[in-house]
């Protein structure tokens, strides 16, 4: 199924020269000149921090002869410092991380998979039929499918979707749209299964990934739950997907997988994940009526359940083998609309997330997690300071801030890109560059606005 919806499949890098061609053959003039112009900001930039020597040397010594500028320098010392050990411990933790091979059919539990649908159109029924042709045992896989009050013709393909696979998907309405978590809700009460896998219906699975998303569950009786391998289904069409596919490949291959080693994946996503049924109903009550600042929370869903999860001391696990390619934001406008939403559920479950991580809350060692959790509220907590020193920096020396950016840009982002082209595609990994510079440039707001607005409620992006 996966081959038929994917316009063209990755493989494995067979040469840099064969990558560049294939690149050029197959991208667009708009691509190309992006991807250019990449290029050419970081490797000018590099020049003109070599001319401008002087300058960020007058810059440093201005800082340090005062006060102010003294302390801001130790804490940005300390706070690189901290950043670059903790990358060398995800690093170790990343080489520790093994996935879990499928155990036999004998020993696959029974799994209800929940998809919940709102405004999805035809790629519902793409969804529900990529998750039947799963080689999983028929007995032991239920199907539930939900339209959350869909405004358009999803009601109409799950119908379509039914009609072809019979009993094999049940599928229903809700009385209006009332939130995908109430929607996963109704699911989680309906399902039979002693593992609930929940699906996004923008996203298409591959025949052996129930198998080996639910196989943690078997060989390790402490799992709560498990996060899939996210990948991105539209990134033939525009650039946007491009650049979000390598940094997915970095946010779950690297990151989830180093927090996997550490039985503390903080986030299973919506688009693929499994939980453990008895874990589930254990904190059900408190995750549907779950509230921030006196609303009811209408986001974060996923984030939540997996706090949850973790707070009752199991291990949360990612399966890299276990594979969903996702829809994600063709425009600018549904980026930072997804992002918001994200930020605002990081920043409710980091504060959920504080009130349980310092305590006895799991047998075995918590390190590890805690360090996790730290790593997380640093980069909230350092968000405004961030961006005021930016706006400092951007007024007063704005050729320095420029030149300086790009060049870090150009360091830090090299290891994205070794990373995706030694995983996936040597000319497709260049694209963690032009994401850096539209993260850094576009999206700095991102966190700040998300902490000022984190009581809003919404999820933005449905139409």
């Amino acid at each position: 199924m996966i081959e038929k919806v994917r316009t063209s499949a990755q493989k494995k890098n067979k040469g840099i020269i064969a990558s560049i061609t294939v690149f050029f053959e197959t991208a667009n003039a708009w691509g190309v000149f992006v991807l250019g112009s990449t290029l050419v900001l970081m490797l000018g930039s590099a020049y003109l921090v070599f001319i401008l020597q002087n300058d960020f040397t007058q810059f440093r010594l201005d800082r340090k002869s005062s006060t102010f500028g003294f302390i801001f320098i130790a804490i940005a010392s300390g706070l690189f410092l901290y950043k670059a050990l903790f990358f060398l411990y995800t690093l170790v933790r990343y080489f520790m991380y093994k996935a879990i091979s499928s155990v036999s059919d004998e020993e696959l539990p029974t799994v209800t998979v929940i998809v919940p649908a709102y405004n999805e159109g035809k790629q519902v029924w793409a969804t529900l039929i990529s998750l039947a042709e799963s080689d999983f045992p028929q007995e032991k896989l239920q199907l539930l499918s939900i339209d959350d009050g869909s405004k358009d013709d999803t009601w109409k393909w799950m119908q379509e979707a039914k009609k072809q696979l019979g009993d094999r998907v049940s599928i229903c309405q809700q009385p209006k749209n009332m939130g995908k978590r109430h929607a996963l809700y109704r699911g989680f009460n309906e399902g039979t299964g002693a593992v609930f896998v929940t699906v996004d219906s923008d996203s298409i699975v591959k025949k052996d990934t129930l198998r080996n998303l639910v196989s943690p569950f078997v060989t390790n009786t402490k799992c709560g739950a498990v996060a899939g391998n996210i990948r991105v289904l539209n990134n033939e069409r525009a650039l946007l997907p491009k650049m979000l596919d390598v940094s997915f490949v970095l946010s779950f291959e690297f990151v989830r997988s180093a927090e996997s080693s550490l039985n503390s994946v903080l986030c299973t996503p919506g688009a693929l994940a499994a939980y453990r049924s008895e874990a589930v109903f254990a904190c059900l009550p408190q995750w549907i009526n779950q509230t921030f600042m006196g609303q009811a929370s209408d986001i974060g869903e996923d984030r939540a359940m997996t706090n949850m999860i973790l707070k009752q001391g199991y291990h949360v696990l990612f399966q890299r083998n276990a594979y969903a390619y996702t829809n994600v934001p063709e425009e600018y406008t549904g980026l930072y609309k997804m992002f918001i939403r994200w930020g605002r559920s990081n920043v409710r479950e980091n504060i959920e997330m504080s009130k349980y991580v310092f305590m006895n809350f799991r047998k075995g060692s918590k390190i590890g997690t805690r360090l996790l959790f730290f790593s997380q509220a640093t980069k909230i907590i350092m968000s405004y300071p961030f961006m005021l020193f930016m706006f400092f920096f951007v007024l007063s020396h704005p050729l320095l801030f420029l030149s300086s950016t790009f060049v870090s840009i150009l360091v830090l982002s090299t290891f994205p890109v070794i990373f995706y082209a030694k995983r996936y595609s040597f000319s497709e990994a260049f694209w963690a560059y032009s994401y850096s510079i539209l993260f850094t440039f576009g999206l700095f707001w991102i966190t700040p606005y998300a902490i000022a607005t984190a009581n809003r409620r919404g999820w933005l992006t449905r139409g």
